[in-house]
């Protein structure tokens, strides 16, 4: 009798326990859908037709007509191909210097002791409460100043470090066994050294997650390019989808179509990246 009503007992705990799952998935799904959505019609809208109602309530995702003529037109009436090497350019450029940059800052503040360590690094992550609106006024006089207005570098020169970048590396360098430390220091290796052949690839994570995060940024910025630049072969893509409202009077076939080609290089970075987002055994050097 016992087992009977035992096992009636296990099979309603496991009937609630997967009606929860089941509850918990979907109403993640409907969540997820729900943010994909704005992504989603625009994706839709830039292979519609003309003759396609993009206003339309309910909305229609699937084009009845889809066309890839949208995308030929944003490319062959814009510099669009510039616009492309401009942002890869910078943001390639500006996501080596963020790593180089803040690593270099992160390491002594993580490992080596001195005077003042724990105040520099405080005053450090204060600045990320400052809002980039406060300092762009300086900022930008001191890039006209220095003579890099319409140029590469005077885009990349505010992001060249951040001190999100050196707060996130330093807590990956504290993460690293000291005994790994020890070993190269026994081995002769310099603190350079330490930091080449030790320390970065012990935090390739941290790293890998420091360049998505400044790659992202550095694409999709439109406020600074738009102020230290006024010549088009400067542009970078957010400033030429914006040049498209003016070009084509608020077509929004076309629009999305720049928007898309846009966003595309953001999601095969990250897709290509991803994989590099794994823990690695630090402490596999390490003799027990």
């Amino acid at each position: 009798m016992n087992q009977t009503v035992n096992s009636k007992q296990k099979a309603k705990s496991r009937n609630q326990s997967r009606w929860g799952y089941v509850w918990t998935y979907g109403g993640l799904s409907a969540i997820a859908l729900l943010m994909l959505f704005p992504l989603l019609w625009l994706v839709s809208t830039a292979f519609k037709s003309p003759t396609e109602n993009i206003f339309q309530f309910p909305p229609q995702l699937l084009p009845s007509q889809p066309t890839l003529q949208n995308f030929v037109q944003v490319w062959q009436t814009n510099p669009f191909g510039r616009y492309l090497f401009n942002s890869t350019f910078i943001a390639v450029l500006t996501v080596g210097l963020n790593v180089l940059f803040c690593s270099l800052a992160a390491y002594p503040l993580a490992r080596l002791n001195f005077r003042g360590r724990d105040a520099i690094f405080s005053g450090i992550v204060s600045t990320i409460m400052i809002p980039f609106q406060i300092v762009m006024i300086p900022l930008y006089v001191l890039t006209v100043q220095l003579g890099l207005r319409n140029t590469y570098l005077g885009i990349i020169f505010p992001s060249i470090a951040s001190a999100f970048g050196i707060f996130l590396l330093r807590q990956a360098f504290q993460g690293v066994p000291k005994e790994l430390e020890e070993a190269a220091r026994i081995d002769g290796c310099s603190e350079v050294g330490i930091w080449w052949f030790v320390m970065l690839p012990a935090i390739r994570p941290a790293l890998v997650t420091l360049a998505i995060f400044v790659f992202i940024g550095s694409w999709s910025d439109f406020l600074w390019p738009l102020i230290v630049v006024d010549r088009p072969e400067y542009y970078t893509l957010p400033l030429g989808v914006a040049m498209l409202a003016g070009t084509f009077s608020l077509d929004w076939r076309l629009i999305a179509a720049g928007s898309v080609i846009s966003i595309a290089p953001i999601l095969l970075f990250f897709l290509f990246m991803q994989r590099y987002i794994v823990p690695t055994d630090s402490g596999s050097g390490v003799k027990g």
